[in-house]
């Protein structure tokens, strides 16, 4: 269980921190992306580009 904590816990500062340089790519602009403007903060929920990150993600774990 420790194992997997850790292991999410990386995942998402590796993601946190990779973000920027995604956006400039493009992900994170893909239709299904959600972004909502919320009493003044600006709320973004990237459904497409988590599932084709995971997608992706998936396909690397397979081949290696």
């Amino acid at each position: 269980m420790l194992k997997w904590l850790l292991v999410l816990a990386v995942a998402v500062v590796v993601l946190s921190v990779s973000s920027p340089w995604l956006a400039r790519r493009g992900l994170g602009r893909l239709p299904g992306d959600i972004t909502v403007r919320w009493r003044g903060r600006l709320v973004y929920i990237p459904i497409t580009t988590t599932i084709l990150l995971s997608l992706a993600l998936t396909l690397l774990g397979r081949l290696v």
